[in-house]
Order: structure tokens, then sequence, then C-alpha cells
């Protein structure tokens, strides 16, 4: 399942998503990922499909804050990527502050741990899935939609749904260019 997994761009993900009890065997599989300190330094939030014009606000907010002469259809274009892929999440980081024995790093590491585990999730269930970011993540706005916390970042987006169409896969690296022997 893992060596079969590609990213696709969520403006490539289409219908059919995953359904309620597929998205929650999806969603399950994070709680497999390290926790160092049984921490639980991160969590996911479903964008459902009536809360994504809010969400298209804030990516236009986002841009307006970065270039206020943005164009309409640059505007346009931020607002449409809130409805890219039929199942949509938001993959939060929490560094809990009263958690300080256990290192920032490690708590990013799980929190990798668990997006993998909800992509090869997703792969398993016969889904496509991809990942997306941007400047908005840390966007005020983003934070009041999201409910955020003080100690919780919103890291990225994962997408869930069919491929419209398929690349061929990625030229990947061989173990030789990332695994020695001390």
């Amino acid at each position: 399942v893992v060596a079969a997994r590609r990213h696709v761009s969520l403006r490539r993900l289409v219908t059919p998503g995953p359904d309620a009890a597929q998205l929650q065997r999806i969603v399950g599989m994070a709680a497999h990922a390290p926790d160092h300190g049984l921490l639980l330094p991160w969590r996911f939030i479903l964008i459902p499909q009536e809360r994504r014009d809010a969400l298209g606000e804030v990516f236009a907010g986002a841009l307006l804050q970065r270039d206020p002469a943005a164009a309409p259809e640059a505007l346009e274009a931020a607002r449409a990527k809130a409805f890219h892929a039929p199942c949509l999440l938001v993959a939060l980081a929490r560094d809990n502050p009263d958690a300080t024995t256990i290192p920032k790093n490690e708590k990013l590491v799980s929190l990798g741990c668990a997006i993998q585990n909800v992509l090869v999730g997703a792969q398993a269930l016969g889904f496509a899935s991809g990942l997306a970011s941007g400047a908005a993540m840390d966007s005020a706005g983003m934070r009041r939609l999201l409910r955020l916390e003080a100690h919780e970042q919103a890291v990225c987006f994962i997408g869930v749904g069919t491929a419209a169409s398929n690349k061929a896969p990625r030229a990947r690296p061989s173990a030789a260019q990332y695994f020695s022997t001390l």
C-alpha cells in the first residue's frame, strides 16, 4: 500500500470521497502514530462542504493581507481553493506548554507520522490523497475559523477523494541516496 501511494493535487481530487464510516477508519489510523509521552500533539479538523465558503473567505482575506491590490480573479481563485477535494481535513500541531519534557521536534515527528497514517489509510481504502499548505495557514482568519488554542498551529490540509486523472509515478530515490551505515 505504501509504495502505491501517490500525492494527488487537491484540485485533481473529485467525488466520490470517503463516506462517514470510511472517514472514521482513515482518521482512526492516525492513532497508531508514535506519541512519546502520550501527549496527542496533533489533531485533525474536517471542513464540511457547508463551511467551505467560510474557508474560501479566509483564503481571500489572507491574500488581501499579503497583496492589498490583488485582482478580483486572484481573489476568486483563492476562494476556489476551499472547494478542492471532496473530503478536506486540516492537520494541527499541538505544543502544549505544560508538556515540556518532550521536545517539540518529537511532537512534530508524531504529527508527521499521524498525517502519513491518514494518507496510507486513505490509499488502503482505495482513495487518492494529497497535502496542501500556504501562507493562509497561520493567518488570523484561519485561527479564528478553526477556533485554535494558543498552543495550536494549522500545518496543512489533507484532501481525500478520487483522482480525476493519474499521473505517471515520479522517480523515487534509491535507498543508497538516503541510507548508510555508521
